[in-house]
């Protein structure tokens, strides 16, 4: 009780112009922030007039606050010699007022360096034909990475832990780390060869072991497939750099290949008509390439005459591939009903002994 009686006696004793000067800095850095970050990210945006873009910046947000917290401070300052702040407290006030900035410009880097902010699109302009989007993804996370691994390094600076002796020590337990995280280290690895080898990037549809699907994101430990299922999957990276892995979106064109198996007692001008039409079917579609056309008598079997149909087309998306053999069956169908030309069965003559 007579802490606090002091306490109020010291709150009385100051003038009450202090108090609403230090509240006065604290609403007036409030209601300003978004005005001083606006005008702050104008003026190094200078290509920039809309108000909304320059409020979407990744720096805005940070600003504002870091304003915020910056007329909190100053009424504190303001405040230290009336309310007596011991230099402790003080200390403590500064090196949190420290911290904030370093976090709130960590966080404002990292968020302009993200494929969706506008320093993101003019690196990704300026490197689109040295670099994919997947290892451009991959070099922004890096970097997110790195600026973040500073603001720790400068917070305990600013929190006077001794450096050297926090690397020792993570030095004595490096073999701990190392042997508790192998898996971890595998799949890091396996993240890196991904971005080296470029396998497949993110949109390409793959099939690997039981997993098959389109990719979503490459991450540093995982890839994340959306299965046809729809279910999404993260697979370790280590277990990708070491499987087959099947890159469907790499195709450039999509085979078909079907047997015709006529009767057997089909004339053999009917046959050669049959052929001709086929082939002339096949090489009147824009989607087939035509040098690759292959129709021939390759069979004579028990059952009938066997007809090799073999092309490729450029469909090579799966729905847009069954709609092309689909097309190219029904044409075939009404070339046999026009010639009249009937497809064997496969029959069996069986004896019966009395």
């Amino acid at each position: 009780m007579e802490q606090l009686a002091d306490f109020w006696t010291k709150i009385t004793s100051i003038q009450i112009i202090d108090i609403i000067i230090a509240l006065g800095i604290i609403v007036f850095f409030r209601i300003l922030s978004g005005t001083f970050s606006y005008m702050i990210i104008r003026v190094f945006k200078i290509k920039s007039k809309k108000a909304k873009e320059i409020k979407e910046s990744a720096f805005f947000r940070p600003l504002k606050i870091f304003f915020i917290i910056l007329g909190i401070y100053l009424a504190i300052v303001f405040l230290r010699v009336p309310l007596q702040i011991d230099n402790r407290i003080m200390d403590i006030v500064t090196k949190a007022f420290k911290i904030i900035s370093v976090l709130e410009i960590a966080y404002g880097l990292a968020n302009s360096l993200t494929s969706k902010s506008t320093l993101g699109k003019k690196m990704k302009r300026r490197l689109e034909h040295k670099m994919d989007d997947t290892v451009f993804e991959f070099v922004l996370k890096i970097a997110r990475v790195l600026i973040y691994i500073i603001a720790i390094f400068l917070v305990l600076a600013i929190l006077e832990i001794n450096l050297t002796g926090l690397v020792a020590g993570l030095g004595l337990g490096g073999v701990i780390v190392t042997l508790a995280a192998q898996d971890t280290a595998k799949n890091l690895f396996g993240g890196l060869v991904i971005f080296i080898d470029k396998p497949f990037a993110v949109g390409d549809w793959i099939e690997m072991d039981a997993y098959e699907g389109t990719i979503e994101d490459i991450t540093f430990r995982t890839t994340r497939v959306r299965t046809f299922e729809n279910s999404l999957v993260n697979i370790p990276n280590a277990k990708i750099a070491d499987a087959s892995v099947t890159n469907w979106s790499k195709m450039e064109k999509r085979r078909y290949k079907t047997n015709l198996c006529v009767e057997i007692d089909t004339p053999l001008e009917k046959l050669q008509l049959l052929k001709t039409r086929i082939e002339k079917m096949l090489q009147e579609r824009e989607s087939v390439f035509d040098d690759s056309i292959i129709v021939r008598f390759d069979q004579i079997t028990d059952n009938g005459i066997n007809i090799l149909i073999y092309t490729y087309t450029n469909s090579v998306d799966y729905a847009s591939y069954l709609k092309e053999v689909e097309d190219i069956n029904i044409k075939i169908m009404k070339i046999l009903n026009e010639e009249k030309v009937e497809l064997a069965y496969d029959t069996k003559t069986v004896y019966v002994k009395n």
